[in-house]
């Protein structure tokens, strides 16, 4: 995104880096701790839960910081 004068703050540092949008941060907070709960059901392999249970703890964190690694390694 380039600089304008109307251009916000905010529409500036969600555009460099690897911050999310408020649209992305609810996605990534909702589906982490949707694959969470579901990681809470017992099931017969417990390695399974324990990773489930771990990925959407990690997704969550993600969507409540804001930040994703990812993103920010793709835009630079």
């Amino acid at each position: 995104m380039a600089y304008s004068p109307t251009t916000t703050h905010q529409e500036r540092s969600l555009s460099q880096g690897g911050f999310l949008s408020p649209g992305q941060r609810s996605a990534y907070v909702l589906g982490g701790l949707a694959l969470a709960a579901m990681g809470m059901k017992p099931r017969p392999n417990m390695l399974l839960n324990l990773l489930t249970l771990g990925a959407g703890a990690y997704l969550a964190y993600r969507g409540s910081t804001g930040y994703c690694p990812v993103k920010a390694l793709i835009k630079g």
